[in-house]
Order: structure tokens, then sequence, then C-alpha cells
């Protein structure tokens, strides 16, 4: 019998040894289960942070919980660098994967939240939420599709009104192999639910922060958000510092424009909300309406109401359906003062739009792809994480770059350009450095290129902006320049953004990035490979790359392989002439030289297409 326990006790200690000494790539394990607790927190709502969570591998497979299993397909726990997490691990999808709860929560849910984000520098993703009331033999949608276009975290909160048995499934729906990051599952119990599925019982409150969603101009368009599908006409989501806003994101809203829901709740109390002028904007009236047929008619739920503070004002209004009912927010006064609106509640409704798959109707436009100025792609997966220092994501309402802090300048720039950018706004001249640098790394200074030789250079021109003083101020941080010798920027360059704009007349829309490469340049002053005491690096050559479309939605299912493109390279020289079409290329070419890809949004075999020709002009 001693020797019989001698073995085992050599045996425990093989598998002891052999377990420890198991690699940690997520590639290469098999699944890797240990045990996690899905805890109630202070306030009573099941929580789960997936901190305790071990599975190491994509293939499908079961997580043991306290409480029941979940089951991962072509998902893992990741814990990498390159997963978004508040603690040291988040879910990772791939594909068309999932996670699913495979036990029920037995006193239903008014709420279920997530935090989620794309997977390190992957492209945009997109996921939807399910929840089951019969132990999974069939899924109900919850809410809208989620986009997701950034590296960060961002929550998404769905509302919805069941009792009884529940569980909820997370399914990754763009198919594709970028990475999506899934952390921090809250789900609200109905306490007032005793049993029994389904969306009758007590009210709810349905709020929307317009936190998750993304649309960058002013033209009409739908924006996909976690309550359902709304409609903003000269209406954005504005993250600047002049946005009033009580998270990162709220609506903002310009000349006559509106903020509508495009479906609709079964019932409400009142609505809410709060409102502000947009930075130092003058006043602007609104009012507050409401629809009972899906949008075909509109009336008013509340008399003229004025925006006249610089900071948030809740307000609220008596608005008392019994049946479906969707609200609209128009801006009356056509100035071209601004106002902002942020975290709108619908108060006792019993069925959001959001969890029924909400209505039709109700307003025009096509759907907003991510970013406007990120319409065709993101050259180069450039992410808003001081991590990656030299393709740093930097947006702003005119444009958006991927920024170098070593090299001091954008790798690249792309905005849109329409004439709804357009109108009589002065040039500003107000060169100055871009605060919204992360801290500690150099701001290029107005006057660091003085004495070089080189101008300095827009990329998003001045002229592409003149709706309005902000927009044309803008233009003018020192993000936006590049060391260009005069000849280039002064002729040629210039020749070729008046162009541009020129086809704007002609009913056309236009894409446009902007960079440089290469070290070195020739001056006035003759040649340098730096300026700003060796802060801000000369480029050797300047490129745009352009696509031209008619006007219209959808802009990216409306590029085929007859949509013109131009591509110019110049050298960043004195040598260069005022003829911009001397300096034609390909795309492809432009590509090899920086290592971007261009279009990326656009179908594969559309976009070869495109990039391999130079423009007959």
């Amino acid at each position: 019998m001693q020797h019989f326990n001698f073995f085992r006790s050599l045996l425990y200690l093989q598998v002891f040894l052999f377990l420890v000494s198991c690699s940690k790539d997520d590639q290469d394990l098999q699944d890797a289960v240990t045990y996690q607790n899905f805890t109630v927190n202070q306030s009573g709502d099941y929580v789960e942070d997936f901190e305790n969570a071990s599975k190491t591998s994509y293939a499908a497979g079961t997580v043991n919980l306290a409480d029941g299993d979940w089951y991962f397909d072509d998902a893992l726990v990741g814990s990498l660098s390159g997963d978004a997490k508040n603690g040291s691990k988040s879910v990772r999808i791939q594909n068309s994967g999932s996670v699913t709860m495979n036990f029920d929560l037995t006193e239903g849910a008014t709420s279920f939240s997530v935090s989620y984000a794309k997977y390190n520098r992957d492209r945009q993703t997109s996921f939807q939420v399910y929840y089951s009331t019969d132990s999974g033999a069939s899924w109900n949608q919850l809410g809208r599709q989620v986009s997701v276009k950034k590296s960060n975290l961002s929550t998404a909160i769905f509302t919805l009104n069941v009792s009884g048995n529940v569980r909820f499934e997370i399914r990754k729906t763009d198919g594709s192999g970028e990475r999506l990051n899934i952390d921090d599952l809250t789900v609200v119990p109905n306490a007032a639910g005793t049993g029994g599925g389904g969306s009758s019982g007590s009210l709810i409150d349905l709020t929307e922060d317009y936190e998750s969603g993304s649309k960058g101009s002013y033209a009409g368009g739908t924006v996909d958000l976690p309550s359902g599908t709304w409609y903003l006409e000269e209406a954005l989501l504005g993250s600047l510092d002049n946005d009033r806003k009580t998270g990162t994101k709220s609506v903002r809203i310009r000349d006559y424009g509106m903020l509508q829901m495009n479906f609709d709740v079964d019932g409400a109390e009142s609505v809410s909300f709060n409102h502000a002028v947009y930075g130092t904007d003058g006043s602007s009236s609104w009012q507050l309406e409401a629809s009972t047929n899906q949008g075909a008619s509109w009336s008013a739920i509340s008399v003229v109401q004025n925006s006249t503070s610089t900071t948030l004002e809740n307000v609220s209004f008596p608005a008392v359906y019994s049946g479906t009912v969707r609200f609209r927010i128009v801006k009356l006064s056509g100035s071209g003062d601004r106002i902002n609106i942020d975290d709108l509640t619908i108060h006792g409704t019993t069925d959001p739009g959001g969890s029924s798959g909400g209505g039709t109707g109700g307003g025009t436009g096509g759907g907003i792809s991510g970013v406007v100025h990120l319409t065709m792609g993101n050259p180069s997966a450039a992410v808003t994480d001081v991590n990656y220092p030299n393709n740093y994501l930097l947006e702003k309402e005119e444009y958006v770059m991927s920024y170098s802090r070593d090299r001091g300048q954008a790798n690249w720039v792309s905005w849109h350009l329409d004439e709804a950018w357009l109108g009589d706004a002065p040039r500003q001249n107000d060169f100055r450095n871009d605060t919204s640098l992360p801290a500690g790394w150099y701001q290029v200074q107005e006057t660091d290129y003085s004495g070089s030789g080189f101008d300095r250079g827009h990329q998003c021109p001045s002229a592409d902006r003149t709706l309005s003083v902000d927009d044309n101020s803008n233009t003018f941080f020192m993000t936006n320049m590049m060391p260009q010798a005069p000849n280039n920027n002064r002729y040629a360059w210039a020749n070729l953004e008046s162009y541009c704009r020129s086809m704007l007349s002609g009913g056309y829309e236009i894409y446009i990035i902007s960079g440089g490469y290469g070290i070195g340049g020739d001056g006035s002053n003759g040649y340098a490979e730096y300026v700003a005491n060796g802060m801000v690096e000369v480029p050797s050559n300047t490129w745009k790359v352009i696509m031209i479309i008619p006007d219209g939605d959808n802009d990216v299912s409306r590029v085929t392989a007859s949509t013109r493109v131009i591509a110019v390279d110049m050298p960043n020289s004195q040598s260069v002439t005022s003829d911009w079409t001397q300096y034609k290329t390909t795309v492809d070419d432009i590509e090899l030289m920086t290592g971007f890809d261009f279009f990326s949004e656009v179908p594969d075999a559309i976009e070869d297409a495109l990039e391999s020709q130079v423009d007959a002009v």
C-alpha cells in the first residue's frame, strides 16, 4: 500500500508539472476551463467581468460558471496587451463567433449592458445581442446591431421587460476575421416579474445617451444606436470640447435640423432630455413633437422652447400615450447657431423599439458608415491609443488623421468634401499648436517652420472648410500641416485643391486622403531633412488620393469599377511645375511607397480595378 501511495503521488506530481508547463499562446492551446463566479453586485444586478475565466483557444467549448455553463464559439478569454479590458481579461470573438449563457437567470431582466471594443489594431466590426425566454430554443434580437470602431471600451445598454427565465447571447455579425472584445456584462433583474416570458409587465424608462453611435457629418442620415435607429438631419454626434455632454458625445443640431426616432415605443408617460447651446453660439429655439402613425405626421407636444445656457439643462414634458409612439426634436431657428441634446429618456414605456425591431418610415436619408471622413476606410488602421504614437488616430469634425509623434506631422489626413462644407467664412490664418495631442507629446508651434524655407502646407485645405469660422479655423492646427516646398504648395498642390472644389458644382462629392513620405525636401533655402530643431520631418514627396462620386447616399455601395480616382505623387521640391497632371500615378504606386491600404471598405474586386489605373484627365 505504501508503494501504491508513493507511485500515486508521483503521478499527481507529473500531472501538476505538465499543467504548469503548458504554453499560454492563445492560438495553439486547446480549451482550458476554470470556474468563474457570476456574482451579484450591491444593487442586486448580475455581473460578469471574466477576470477568473480561462479559455485560451477559439475552438468551440464550454466555460463553467458557478450559476451554469457558458458556450464560447470562435471565442476565447483574452489577456494580451491588444485585448481591450477593464481588468486583466476580456472575451475575444472572431469571425461569426458568439458567447452564450447556457443557463437561465430566473428573475427576468429590465436591462442588459456590455462593454465592447475592437481588438488591438483590427478594423471595425459589429455585434448583436439576443435573449431567450425558452431555455435557448429560440432567440429574440435585443436592440440594434452595434458597430464597433474604437479600440477603447464603450458601453452599450439595452432595455427590455422580461419576467421569469431569461438568458443572453452575443453574436459577432460581420463575419470577418476582425476581432471583438467583450467585457463587464451586467443584467438588471425584473424585480416585479413573477414568471413567464414576454414583454408585458411593469413600466420602464428607455434612455439613449448617444455614446455608442458615430455620425460626423451634418448630412441627413440614420444612426443605429442601442435604443433603435435614429434619423439626424442637419445634425451629427459631436465629441468636441465645445459640445455640451455628460459623457463623450452628444447630438449637435444646426439650422432647421432635427433628431428623430425611426422606431416606435409602446406607450409613454413623459419625455426628458438635456439641452444647451453649442460652444459660445447664440440662443436657439426648438420644440418636441410626437407621431402615432410611424412618422407619417407629427404633432407638437411642447410649446416653443429656447436653449440659452452653455451648460446642460434638463427639461421634461408630459407625453401620455397608450399606443405606439415615436418622438423628435426639431430646431426652429435657422440662424446658424447650434444646440446640443443628450440623455433622452422616454418614461413609462413597456416596449422599447430597440427590442422589438423598431419601425419604418419617418425620414429619409441613407445610413452613415462610420465617421464620414473614414467612409472609404482607415488607411493604416490608426487607433486612438497612446501605445501607438506613430499611428495615432486624431479626429476633428472637419477631418481625421493618423498622426506620428516622432515625425511631428500626420502620416495621412482624410476628409469628405461636398458643397455642404462650403460657405462664406473667411480664411482665419490662426496657425496654432494642437492641444488635443496626448500629454507629453511635442506640440508643433505656429513659428516652428519660420526661416526653414518650407511652407506650413495644409493637408485638409482651408478653402475646403468655409461653412463656418470654426470649420475654417480648425484647418490651421499644426497637426494638419506638413513642410512643403513653396513651389509645391502654392502652385501644383493648390491647383489640384481648386480642381477638386470645381467638381462639386457638377453634382459630385469627393473623398480625399493626403500625406507625405520619404525624408528630405528641397525648399527655398535648399535641401533639409528636418525643421523645428529636428522635431518635424521634411517629406521627400507629397501625395494625394482622390475618389469622385455623384452626390447621393450609401456612398460605399455606389462605388463601381468605373468610379473616377485620381492619384498624384509630387516631389517636395522647388522644381515642381504648376501643372498637377504631370504627377499623376496609380493608387497602387502610392500604397507601395507608403504601406497604406486605401479604399479598404470598397469590395476587393472593385478596389483592385480602381487602384491600378491612372486617371485619364
